[in-house]
């Protein structure tokens, strides 16, 4: 089993309490009650990438294919869920898999491991998966020493500030936003970009 299987297969045995009050949360609102229903993939084949890159550079699809590009990934790399019984369930975390690119695009965060960490502290106080606050806290011993500096001066208050603040956003329709400004989904969703 490689590092990131056994990341995955933690987070499906220990989330299970934070998946059901996503599920719950998303039961409750319009736009989640439709994501539950329809069941979206995020994935090469239901995105068209090229599409998005034709976006207005505003728009919120443009952005994510932006950032994706630069960061040289692809939305085909998240596992399938494999530890998980109730379906309702398994499509939650498969949704929180796939959509967490779109935060990394929306907090405009690289996929260093600086980024990583502050995304995971963000995703942490906003899903409540075990797996996440993991990440946040073992991570930040990965970060070399000037990195490490940064974290503490800058990156993790506004992690912590951002998370505790931010709507839920596995309530999110993304692929629903594509082109919807990018600042004013921002604005939406409560998010104040860490300053340079």
């Amino acid at each position: 089993m490689r590092r990131h299987d056994m990341i995955a297969c933690l987070g499906e045995t220990t989330g299970r309490e934070a998946l059901e009050k996503m599920l719950h949360y998303m039961r409750s609102t319009e736009e989640g009650q439709r994501i539950l229903a329809e069941k979206p993939r995020i994935n090469t084949r239901t995105v068209d990438m090229e599409a998005l890159k034709k976006m207005p550079e505003h728009t919120f699809g443009y952005t994510y294919v932006k950032f994706m590009e630069d960061n040289n990934i692809t939305p085909d790399s998240r596992m399938e869920v494999r530890f998980l019984d109730e379906p309702e369930l398994a499509y939650v975390m498969t949704r929180y898999r796939e959509t967490h690119d779109m935060v990394h695009a929306i907090l405009d965060m690289p996929t260093n491991m600086l980024g990583e960490v502050t995304v995971k502290w963000v995703e942490a106080l906003n899903t409540g998966l075990p797996m996440c606050y993991g990440g946040a806290v073992f991570g930040a011993f990965r970060l070399r020493t000037k990195q490490r500096q940064n974290y503490l001066r800058k990156y993790l208050p506004w992690a912590l500030r951002t998370g505790n603040r931010i709507k839920p956003l596995m309530g999110v329709y993304w692929e629903k936003r594509w082109e919807q400004d990018v600042t004013e989904l921002r604005k939406e969703l409560n998010i104040e970009l860490l300053a340079p």
